[in-house]
């Protein structure tokens, strides 16, 4: 079953934010944190959705960023202005990056574009959505356990989409939240998102791959349940392969970065359903693809 609007997963999971841009809320009546940061754009829909949801705002105890990427953490500043008791979570690397003013003018730069095209729903105009950096009040690593309510949130050191992915497993309900580290889903594909080290993401869907997984939970287009879910990690192992081996084919027999990506960008868009990532994004993402492949087969590497 694919989750792809906001509302309840399970009784203790809910998707909020729009389909494109999404995160989860976890935990019960007495206690919650929000798995994902999203784009800032999306932070109207999110007060909205807890309160439609009758969730109690003050009971929201902890933020998780699962990577420092825009739009997985745009709306975090104004939620931590909103919730200054939450407790803002996330890796060593995600600290160090967010931490920087050219990434948060990035960020900044980035989350205005976003918000400029897609609108802001219902008072939107009125709130400060401006990204003005994030300050990481508590960092995680590999085998750190969170505890939310009666909730186990083990953190799992997911690197290959960027250098500081991590994903949540919550054993308790056979859920993962893998972010960008277990792909994009869309209709029935996955699309590979290895921007940072091919190897090391193909590493991390092995990884994650081991866990028993009924849910899997993205940051982009939803959530995966039932045969879905558990068929996920495989289908997104399968992908990446596939997709490695279209990167080196063309690139060994091109020769050219620029080309390559161009080609590979031409074949991503053809194969991807209408209402999918825009083109500049895949291309970026294909860019970096290209050149992670093209270090690898450099004499020099």
């Amino acid at each position: 079953m694919v989750f792809d609007t906001p509302g309840k997963i399970t009784e203790r999971i809910w998707l909020v934010g729009r389909r494109e841009s999404c995160a989860y809320l976890v935990g019960d009546g007495s206690e919650y944190a929000l798995l994902g940061g999203a784009m800032a754009y999306v932070a109207p829909d999110v007060l909205e959705q807890v309160d439609d949801f009758g969730i109690d705002e003050q009971k929201i105890r902890r933020i998780v960023v699962l990577h420092s990427h825009f739009d997985h953490c745009g709306m975090v500043p104004f939620l931590k202005r909103r919730w200054p008791w939450v407790t803002v979570t996330a890796s060593r690397k995600s600290q160090e990056l967010l931490g920087k003013q050219k990434v948060i003018d990035s960020i900044e730069m980035l989350n205005q574009a976003m918000i400029a095209q897609n609108g802001l729903t219902g008072n939107g105009q009125a709130l400060d959505l401006r990204f003005s950096g994030i300050e990481v009040d508590a960092v995680v690593g590999e085998g750190d356990v969170l505890a939310c309510s009666d909730l186990s949130l083990e953190i799992m050191e997911v690197p290959g989409h960027s250098s500081c992915s991590i994903a949540v497993y919550i054993p308790e309900e056979k859920a993962l939240f893998a972010s960008d580290a277990g792909g994009i889903p869309f209709g029935d594909k996955i699309f590979t998102a290895a921007n940072a080290n091919f190897d090391l993401y193909q590493q991390s869907l092995e990884k994650m791959a081991a866990r028993d997984v009924d849910i899997l939970l993205a940051e982009h287009y939803g959530a995966q349940s039932g045969p879905e879910g558990r068929q996920f990690l495989g289908k997104a192992m399968a992908a990446a392969a596939e997709t490695r081996r279209s990167l080196e084919e063309t690139y060994a027999e091109i020769g050219d970065v620029a080309q390559t990506t161009e080609i590979m960008t031409d074949r991503i868009m053809a194969d991807a359903p209408k209402g999918f990532l825009p083109r500049e994004v895949v291309a970026i993402v294909a860019g970096q693809m290209v050149h992670f492949i093209a270090k690898s087969k450099s004499p020099c590497a």
